[in-house]
């Protein structure tokens, strides 16, 4: 009787061999390195890891215990390895397997408590650990988020961050240096990272490193809010953009006030300057379609600056003024006709050809 039990407690190792005096004493070997094991955990059976398995998740348990009875048989001589590896690759698609109390002997639920284990401590464990594998990806903020509102309704709130910059001129100075920090304010301020880093500037970076622009050419046009492109004479010469020798038959005219790119407070310094260069075809053409994005986000604040100044309602809040003069341009359709503007002047990017 004590050989049967002592044989079951082990997985089975000895089914394979019935009648050797040796597996007998092996097994009692194996027998006794659990007994250690239950009692001094580390100090007999340092390959022995089941208070520490106990700790594990629910949800890892039976695998836990094949690796347990992998484990075990670690503890027995090298001799009874081979016969040990037949034994381990049946036995272990059943301890993969969940066990009810219907299945399995009594001897197979008496192995299972040595790594299953009542605690409701485990179950709060398991569901904390999976909280904090779950945490991080909810607080990390995904840039996905920003796609998920409608384009146009970020353009809606550029507008209304624009009129009410229009009558207070610090506005968006103060929510890019995070003094406003309620929710309408942070909205607003996203919807301009996003007009800035998802719509203008990566076509911006596109054109140019597709060009042959020398580095001052591409700075004035930065620099000059206004341009106007004609068509005069034709001359064979050196593109005043590319620096190549090109069939030049367009003028580029620049001027306007430096402006901050961001808060879109305008630097009178020079505000007459104005600046002529003569371009080939390929450059009038990349200078239009660049000149338009650039300062796209600048025309759009001087319209909304013009309208708010022809309001003659005085002695309003800011707020009621900002959502009557919002709603009558969204009414008249300005902001959608602005935002047409916006897609045209990105397809025409996203379509401009390749240097040549």
């Amino acid at each position: 009787g004590k050989r049967k039990r002592l044989s079951t407690s082990v997985m089975y190792d000895s089914d394979e061999s019935e009648d050797s005096d040796i597996l007998v004493r092996k097994v009692s070997a194996k027998r006794r390195c659990i007994i250690d094991d239950d009692e001094s955990s580390d100090k007999t059976c340092p390959t022995e890891n089941v208070s520490t398995n106990r700790k594990q998740k629910v949800l890892a348990k039976l695998k836990e215990l094949a690796r347990q009875s992998a484990s075990r048989r670690s503890c027995s001589s090298a001799n009874c390895e081979d016969s040990n590896s037949e034994s381990e690759i049946e036995e272990e698609p059943l301890c993969q397997l969940p066990l009810t109390p219907s299945e399995g002997s009594e001897t197979d639920s008496d192995s299972m408590k040595d790594f299953i284990v009542d605690n409701d401590d485990d179950d709060d464990d398991n569901t904390e650990h999976v909280k904090s594998e779950n945490q991080p990806h909810q607080k990390q903020p995904n840039p996905s988020n920003m796609s998920r509102c409608d384009h146009y309704v970020h353009f809606k709130r550029i507008v209304k961050a624009f009129l009410i910059n229009a009558i207070d001129d610090t506005f968006l100075s103060s929510l890019y240096d995070g003094t406003r920090q309620k929710k309408y304010a942070r909205d607003m301020l996203l919807s301009l990272h996003y007009l800035d880093d998802r719509f203008i500037q990566p076509r911006l970076e596109n054109l140019i490193c597709r060009s042959r622009w020398k580095d001052r050419y591409k700075e004035r046009v930065d620099c000059y809010p206004d341009v106007r492109i004609s068509l005069k004479n034709t001359k064979n010469m050196s593109c005043q953009a590319c620096e190549m020798k090109r069939c030049c038959k367009f003028n580029v005219l620049l001027s306007g006030r430096l402006y901050n790119s961001k808060t879109l407070e305008v630097d009178d310094f020079m505000s007459d300057d104005k600046q002529v260069l003569k371009v080939g075809v390929v450059c009038a053409n990349r200078t239009r379609v660049y000149h338009n994005l650039k300062h796209f986000k600048y025309k759009l604040y001087m319209g909304c600056s013009s309208v708010a100044e022809l309001d003659d309602v005085e002695d309003e809040p800011v707020k009621d003024t900002v959502e009557r003069l919002f709603s009558h341009l969204e009414e008249s359709g300005w902001i959608q006709e602005r935002y047409n503007n916006l897609e045209d002047y990105m397809e025409d990017a996203d379509n401009f050809q390749e240097e040549k």
